[in-house]
Formats: C-alpha cells, sequence, structure tokens
C-alpha cells in the first residue's frame, strides 16, 4: 500500500512531459509545431500554457519539417511532436531536405505499434522506423526510464544543433504509459 509519503514524493517527482518542457527551455528550443497526440497532451498542453513556446497543430508531419527548416534558416531552434504512424510520412523528406541540408530537426516521437498495439498499421510502422532511421544514418534513441530522459534529451539536442544533424527521440510507452485502450 503507497504511503502518504510515497505519495508526496510521486507529486513532487517531474513527469516525462515537464523534463522534456525544461530541457527545450534550456537549449532554446521555442517553436514547437506537433500533430495532434494523445499520448503527447500532457506536453502539448504544457507548452500552450507556456508564454516562451510557439506551439501549434499542423495538418501534416512534412508540414511541420518544412516550418522547422524556414526557422533554422531564420535563427530560430524547433522540435516536432508526432506518433510513430506520422513517421511513415517522412523518410522522403528526411532523405532530400533535413539530412542533406543539414538542419538539425529534433523529433519527439510517441511510440505506438509495440506493447499491447491494437492496430497493425502501427506495429509496421513501429517495426520499420528505427531501420529507415539508421539507412539516413539519423542519430535517435529510446527513451524507457525517467531518470535518463533529461541527460538524453539534453545532449541530443546540444549534438544536434552542433553537428547540424537531425535526431529522433522515441518515448516509450515504458515511460510514458502509452495509449490507453480501452
Amino acid at each position: 500500500m503507497a504511503t502518504e509519503a510515497d505519495a508526496a514524493r510521486s507529486a513532487s517527482t517531474p513527469g516525462w512531459h515537464d523534463i522534456i518542457l525544461r530541457s527545450f527551455k534550456r537549449n532554446e528550443i521555442g517553436l514547437v509545431p506537433y500533430v495532434p497526440d494523445r499520448v503527447l497532451t500532457p506536453l502539448i498542453q504544457g507548452l500552450h500554457d507556456d508564454p516562451f513556446f510557439t506551439t501549434f497543430a499542423t495538418a501534416r508531419e512534412e508540414e511541420a519539417v518544412g516550418i522547422l527548416t524556414g526557422a533554422w534558416m531564420g535563427g530560430r531552434r524547433g522540435a516536432l511532436l508526432m506518433q510513430t504512424s506520422g513517421f511513415a510520412t517522412l523518410p522522403n523528406v528526411l532523405a532530400s531536405l533535413v539530412v542533406p541540408c543539414q538542419i538539425p530537426l529534433i523529433m519527439v516521437v510517441s511510440e505506438r505499434g509495440t506493447l499491447g498495439e491494437f492496430n497493425y498499421g502501427q506495429s509496421l510502422v513501429c517495426r520499420t522506423m528505427r531501420p529507415v532511421l539508421d539507412a539516413l544514418a539519423m542519430e535517435h534513441h529510446t527513451m524507457t526510464r525517467l531518470d535518463e530522459l533529461e541527460f538524453t534529451v539534453d545532449r541530443s539536442i546540444k549534438q544536434a544543433v552542433a553537428t547540424q544533424a537531425p535526431v529522433a527521440l522515441i518515448l516509450s510507452p515504458l515511460l510514458t504509459g502509452g495509449k490507453v485502450f480501452a
């Protein structure tokens, strides 16, 4: 049984979304377009609530990549939020724009297609996402533990900016709790 001390400790521990938001601020990631996603909702809400960020929904992931590419060329840092299935639409724009033009695109991907997934399409994209990232020689990290999240997000952003290379930060359901299936 949880004690009051356990509950207080849990309430004072920042959630995964708070850690990502804090890392974005520290690394001057101020522009955050996203494709709506239930798992990312706490992060999206935190971004909307903080005047430091300019954040808005886009219709497609490729649209957000175009916005972030233009922002980078104009001197502004940003990140894209999406779920695994949205990644399936990106290989062309990554291979033809982001990688060759050395755009340090920060992609935060909520992982679907694993750990009880009911949608076969999600599972297919989940199984092919990492091999596609590898084929494009794109750095990617799958976060499963809260105690490693801040270090990984912070260092990944710093490396992406310093090397002008994109990075995918994949948020495992082990970290976020994933999508709840009714």
